[in-house]
């Protein structure tokens, strides 16, 4: 009577399952890092440096949609 722990070799068929799928998730693992590798540097090859403001910089804003958008309230600073 008492406890009698999990017999060894009833279990070896899910031992071998278990370390089969670990196996199975490294290697997709591994290939998921190296497209995510890939499709990154194929973004950042076309990826142009934006350009940084800082408070009290000039900059030039352009109304040409705006006028539409602003029909009803418009904002004399913005189209004239």
């Amino acid at each position: 009577m008492g406890f009698e722990g999990r017999r060894k070799g009833k279990f070896k068929v899910a031992r071998k399952f278990i370390e089969k799928m670990k196996k199975s998730q490294e290697e997709v693992r591994a290939v998921l890092e190296k497209a995510q590798k890939e499709m990154k540097r194929y973004v950042d090859r076309k990826q142009e440096k934006a350009e940084e403001y800082k408070i009290r910089d000039l900059v030039l804003l352009s109304i040409k949609d705006l006028k539409w958008q602003m029909v009803e309230r418009r904002s004399k600073k913005l189209t004239k």
